[in-house]
């Protein structure tokens, strides 16, 4: 494997992390990598929201904010230069503190650029560029750590041909990726130095375009991720796979992350694949066995995310809008598709606030099983002059601090939205 950029390994042999605040969002989907915020004394209204600043010239991406303390984290493209790079902005103005170029530019008919979400862990910011390059920077200056590419050093490759797209997993020392490709669909690299730990080498998929999950049941620890060929578990200690379901494959692209609640995993995806719900249990052996509980079409999400709040998942399904499911029996409980078009969710002081793709509107309705309740909707001050004609707003909403951040490729619009 080809390792680059790796000064003065000798000198640092413990680092203390900075611990991100109950508040910060510092990975992909949120602390827990459930779409929830723990934000309270939030004014979902949406009257006369406060636009504290718009950074803009972050170029070509659908790379959503990472954000731990004063501190904003974010990737993006330059299409005339031919670079990609992940960047840091002063969360009080918007100001870019620095930018680090890691990778050559990427381009497809929905948009070029990184797609996936920085991870902040301690004083290092690790980040996928379209073409699989990994990169891990210093948080305090960009400066580079070292980086490894999917494809030329760890023979990685994708499902289809829209490009890497997650946001890789840090778990304890440990990168959690996924290269896709014969040598093993998932990959554990050491966080310090990128050197490649274990392979799921009984597990050789290629890689799809959704962002694992790590999960413990029984005490086996293991790593939940979807494939083109459904949803896989694989041992944490050595990425040995422990079960697989074809629940909710598809050939073309499998997008959102799993949602675990217990013993129970939901998966869903678009291009007419559905849902469904999977049942695990430990067989007092060191393995787990998986059984399907239902397999159904009524929530069949694109790459919007879903949501679990209590026994209920919610999010935008093609097939119906935006729907409310019974978890344990996928039993559609309202579903909702004139008020509010296709797009992407989070979860915050009892709302969901959801940012249509095509409108490029956020609506906020409160989080219950009684129907499509709205309760205050804007608009973005402005919309990207960039985007490809075939692009949407991706870019899925987050609520970190008492504020809410809306990215339209270069632009990205900070509001207060407390109280």
């Amino acid at each position: 494997m080809k390792l680059r950029w790796l000064p003065l390994l000798g000198m640092a042999t413990v680092l203390m992390p900075t611990l991100a605040l109950a508040a910060d969002w510092p990975q992909w989907r949120g602390p827990n990598r459930d779409g929830k915020s723990s934000e309270t004394g939030l004014n979902p209204s949406l009257s006369e929201p406060k636009l504290l600043w718009t950074a803009t010239g972050l170029g070509n991406s659908y790379s959503g904010p990472a954000i731990v303390g004063d501190r904003i984290y974010s990737m993006g493209a330059d299409k005339t230069g031919n670079v990609e790079y992940l960047f840091c902005l002063d969360a009080t103005n918007g100001k870019e503190l620095w930018r680090t170029v890691f990778a050559k530019f990427v381009d497809n008919n929905w948009g070029g650029g990184p797609r996936g979400n920085p991870t902040v862990d301690g004083d290092r910011v690790y980040g996928l560029g379209a073409g699989g390059d990994l990169v891990c920077l210093n948080t305090k200056d960009g400066s580079k750590v070292w980086a490894v590419n999917f494809p030329k050093d760890l023979g990685g490759k994708m499902m289809s041909s829209w490009n890497f797209s997650e946001s890789v997993l840090i778990d304890g020392d440990r990168v959690i990726c996924t290269p896709g490709g014969s040598k093993g669909t998932l990959a554990a690299l050491n966080k310090m130095t990128g050197e490649v730990i274990w392979r799921s080498t009984g597990l050789t998929d290629p890689a799809a375009y959704a962002s694992i999950q790590a999960h413990e049941l029984g005490g086996i620890k293991q790593y939940i991720t979807m494939t083109n060929k459904g949803v896989v578990g694989v041992k944490a200690d050595d990425g040995k796979l422990l079960w697989q379901s074809p629940l909710a494959k598809n050939p073309t692209a499998v997008i959102p992350t799993p949602v675990i609640k217990g013993n129970l995993v939901f998966v869903t995806s678009g291009y007419g694949a559905g849902c469904g719900l999977v049942k695990l249990t430990p067989d007092g052996k060191g393995g787990i066995t998986a059984e399907d509980v239902y397999d159904n079409k009524d929530m069949s999400n694109h790459h919007g995310g879903v949501i679990l709040i209590d026994d209920h998942v919610y999010g935008h399904s093609d097939r119906k809008g935006w729907t409310c499911m019974e978890l344990e029996t996928g039993k559609v409980v309202w579903a909702e598709n004139k008020k509010q078009d296709k797009g992407s969710i989070v979860y915050a002081d009892g709302h969901f606030w959801l940012y249509g793709e095509g409108s490029h509107a956020l609506v906020t309705i409160k989080a219950t099983t009684e129907g499509f309740q709205e309760v205050g909707r804007m608009k973005l001050p402005k919309e990207t002059t960039i985007r490809a004609r075939a692009g949407r707003t991706w870019t899925h909403p987050v609520i970190a601090n008492g504020k809410l951040y809306l990215r339209d490729q270069d632009l990205l619009f900070c509001f207060d939205v407390s109280k």
